[in-house]
């Protein structure tokens, strides 16, 4: 915090890289200083603390992706890592460079937004905790300011006996993603809760509430999950550009909310058993 101080909002922080050196290699990012995070020992780790899992910022994705926490606790998080580039890509990148980096594509941000996660940022005037909504702002823009550090990544641990998925479409497996789902649901008091986010259909995560809400007062039949994959098409207002067309990514969120629905109600109904391997 010192040396984003002394260069004063013309340094960059230096993670996994995995996004902030293909910008440097493009000229698209001109820092006077990169400040390297990756020996700070107190910024790595998974811990569960108060009905949360807690993730030290520079927690590399191979880490999360291969933690037996995280595969008991968010599943969701596990079957979303996956999707993150390659291996190779997983073993630097980071989850928190992911989430401060703010790539709308990204699986990361999705899967905050649709859990209600938060975020820990650090500064010379102390702590703040952000959730999803408060920190991203644009493409690629957060609210974190120039002398802070995101340091923690804080996420609820889902109900026992919920469902999850996370669809997800690419040209090709490892690629940006033009439209991903992350879908989480389970019984509270007697009812469903479902809990949608998209990737890829804005500037920032979209948090599906309008589909949520049909999940919640009709159930998971057959044209419940119709109609609320209808509904999040109806929430999303995606650009187009040389990848797809706006009518085509929000056609793609119906059908891949569709999709992780039916996943996670599947998941849902089945007895609880070990994590999935792939």
């Amino acid at each position: 915090m010192a040396l984003l101080a002394r260069y004063g909002g013309d340094a960059k922080p230096l993670a996994g890289g995995q996004s902030l050196v293909p910008l440097l290699n493009f000229r698209l990012a001109r820092p006077a200083a990169l400040i390297d995070l990756n020996r700070i020992p107190a910024l790595s780790g998974i811990r569960e603390v108060n009905g949360h899992v807690v993730f030290g910022a520079m927690t590399r994705q191979r880490a999360v992706e291969f933690s037996p926490i995280v595969a008991q606790r968010l599943p969701l998080l596990t079957e979303a890592t996956r999707w993150v580039g390659h291996l190779p890509i997983r073993s630097r990148g980071t989850i928190g460079g992911s989430i401060a980096h703010a790539d709308p594509s990204a699986e990361y941000p999705a899967v905050l937004t649709a859990l209600g996660g938060t975020v820990i940022a650090r500064g010379p005037r102390g702590e703040r905790e952000l959730a999803s909504t408060e920190l991203f702002e644009t493409y690629l823009t957060t609210t974190l300011g120039p002398d802070e550090l995101l340091t923690e990544v804080r996420l609820p641990v889902m109900p026992a006996g919920a469902g999850w998925a996370f669809e997800e479409f690419a040209r090709r497996h490892g690629d940006f993603a033009i439209v991903g789902v992350a879908a989480a649901l389970w019984r509270d008091s007697g009812r469903w809760a479902a809990r949608l986010a998209t990737a890829g259909v804005g500037p920032v995560p979209v948090r599906l509430r309008g589909a949520e809400e049909i999940i919640a007062r009709d159930g998971v039949g057959e044209a419940v999950v119709t109609a609320a994959a209808a509904r999040a098409a109806e929430l999303v207002h995606p650009d187009g550009d040389l990848h797809a067309s706006a009518a085509y990514r929000r056609n793609l969120t119906r059908v891949l909310t569709e999709r992780a629905l039916r996943k996670a109600i599947a998941r849902a109904n089945q007895p609880p058993r070990t994590a999935e391997r792939r």
